[in-house]
């Protein structure tokens, strides 16, 4: 008979399997409570919305495969909502908040955290995050260019309770609706948010009738303490020293400039030491406050770490943040605007923070993902005289990055999102909202080129029906290229970058900053983002493997030659002569080319 070895905790290894394999399922169970709930199409199409499970200290002991914008802050947006209200937490209670001063990530995406009692006792929190359509405020969707400060972006929601000892506070409730654009929707959010966390709640409470309070709480220790140790022995395995990272942040309306944002670490043994600077925070939306911050640097880290799960807060006991001086741009302060701070800077931020590591470790490279450069929508619909709202999220999709050992994913960003985001049909978008979407694909040309091409980036194409509609631009990638990795080179630069273009009277508008403007029917608005960035020389990616990618209209046969010296002949074939002369002379020229 083989002998069973405990844990260091002492679980039995088949009973934290269990306990453990529980909690994902409690997890997953609110993901699909808020998919198939969700009112909006944010909710129930793009899926922006992260869960999590929290233990009465409170910390972290499961993120789901969510957005990472999210999980990152909910750790210090979860202590400090809970020590908002101290003792006063009761069985029945939901509290409710989205403030970035108590470590929220912007205003839009607002949070509701239920405790679970057992038996009288504080065992657990369900904790839902989700991107609200509408958060109020003087533009629709949120996202205001013009803002100089945080009270004209929208309706701040400090920690609130929305459910008092199992009563719903209709009072409250109904405040925060008011303030905000297509009632019906957010409200309809608001309920699935309640719905998973009512879900995960029912799930840990069986989980504790079959296990109990003691047994739960030392599996949920030793769950911490295995990824504490995945993380620790990554960081053991970087040489000792002090490391750099610079991403550079480009002027997309401010006015103020191209701006750099560093990060610094510093390695001892088994401990990591992030510091960033960055500029002074700026009257305009791009301000980021702790909490998002937070998330920005989580996910440098773990985009370079790549550690096994389980995900949770152990995997952050060895490292410390600095995120430097209050009222700089990564650690801003009231009353700095910041709607957009989820995409632009955290993207640059996180940028940085992979980069440092890199540095520690260049073996581990790997190319950026495209950066978000996305628009928003809004209207009255002319059938219902409703007025609609909505964030296009649709319209981020992105390229992956490529790696030294695979071409990046297509659609698969931004950066920002990594993978969690979908764009939903676009069939029931146009049942949604009274627009046609007349384009929405992948871009030729779009992916950062390289021995290991990036993932292409995409163009969505729209038209209202019957009304005017508010047109609204936020991100970045329109002026500055996805960053390329060991000597990736983009020659056709321009056709990598985002923009908005607006058809209007036979005329095409290329707006390359943030921007609110209107169409009719009849004009159209088109957003393109950027692909991934590619990784190293592109001269050297099989002749083949170029000729298949302009064949799927993935690359030009222009940029097959000038980007990856492939000359292609009239029927696409390979001149596998004239490439070879090619490439011996961009091979030549190295750096130059």
């Amino acid at each position: 008979m083989t002998q069973r070895h405990p844990n260091p905790s002492g679980v039995d290894p088949i009973t934290l399997a269990v306990v453990r394999g529980a909690l994902e399922t409690a997890q997953r169970e609110m993901t699909l409570t808020l998919e198939k709930t969700g009112r909006s199409s944010v909710f129930n199409l793009a899926h922006d919305y992260s869960n999590a499970l929290f233990d009465h200290l409170p910390e972290m002991v499961l993120q789901g495969q969510d957005i990472p914008i999210h999980l990152g802050s909910l750790i210090p947006a979860m202590k400090a909502v809970a020590g908002y209200f101290g003792d006063d937490i009761h069985e029945g209670d939901v509290l409710y908040h989205n403030d970035p001063a108590y470590q929220g990530s912007h205003i839009l995406d607002c949070c509701m955290y239920k405790p679970v009692f057992y038996q009288g006792e504080l065992v657990f929190w369900t904790v839902c995050k989700g991107h609200l359509t509408d958060i109020g405020g003087p533009v629709p969707a949120g996202y205001n260019p013009d803002a100089r400060e945080i009270y004209a972006e929208g309706l701040r929601i400090p920690p609130v309770k929305l459910w008092d000892r199992g009563r719903r506070r209709d009072d409250v409730v109904n405040l925060l609706m008011c303030n905000m654009r297509a009632r019906r929707d957010q409200e309809g959010d608001l309920n699935a948010q309640y719905g998973a966390c009512r879900v995960g709640e029912r799930n840990v409470l069986a989980l504790l009738d079959k296990y109990g309070v003691e047994t739960v709480r030392a599996a949920i220790a030793e769950l911490k303490d295995m990824a504490d140790r995945h993380m620790r022995s990554l960081i053991r395995s970087i040489p000792d020293g002090h490391y750099q990272g610079k991403a550079v942040l480009e002027d997309a309306g401010h006015g103020y400039g191209e701006l750099t944002i560093q990060a610094d670490i510093t390695v001892r043994d088994d401990t990591v030491h992030i510091a960033i600077e960055s500029p002074p925070q700026l009257p305009y939306f791009i301000n980021s406050y702790a909490g998002n911050s937070m998330s920005g640097i989580y996910l440098g880290l773990m985009m370079f770490a790549q550690v096994p799960p389980p995900y949770n807060e152990g995997l952050y006991r060895c490292v410390t943040v600095d995120l430097g001086k209050p009222g700089t741009l990564c650690n801003a302060t009231e009353p700095a605007p910041h709607v957009n701070c989820t995409t632009t800077p955290m993207e640059t931020l996180t940028d940085a923070v992979r980069m440092a590591f890199e540095a520690a470790a260049p073996e581990r490279v790997t190319a950026s993902w495209g950066h978000a450069s996305g628009i928003n929508i809004a209207g009255i619909n002319p059938i219902t005289g409703e007025q609609y709202v909505t964030m296009v999220l649709a319209s981020i999709i992105s390229g992956a990055g490529a790696t030294r050992h695979m071409d990046g994913w297509h659609a698969c960003g931004p950066l920002c999102c990594f993978g969690a985001l979908s764009s939903g049909d676009v069939e029931l978008l146009e049942y949604a909202y009274p627009i046609i979407i007349h384009r929405y694909g992948l871009l030729t040309d779009s992916a950062g080129a390289g021995r290991f091409r990036g993932g292409s980036g995409t163009v969505w194409e729209v038209e209202p029906i019957g009304h005017e509609m508010t047109v609204i631009s936020f991100g970045e990638g329109r002026q500055i290229g996805t960053m390329g990795a060991a000597g990736a080179q983009d020659r056709l630069r321009e056709r990598k970058l985002g923009r908005l273009e607006i058809m209007a009277d036979g005329k095409s508008t290329v707006h390359r900053q943030n921007v609110i403007t209107h169409i009719r029917p009849g004009q159209r608005a088109r957003n393109v983002n950027p692909g991934g960035g590619g990784y190293g020389l592109p001269w050297q990616r099989p002749l083949d493997e170029v000729c298949d990618d302009v064949k799927n209209g993935l690359v030009s046969a222009e940029a097959a030659q000038l980007e990856y010296g492939v000359v292609l002949k009239s029927d696409l074939s390979v001149d596998r002569e004239a490439s070879e002369r090619c490439r011996c002379e961009m091979n030549r020229q190295g750096d130059k080319a």
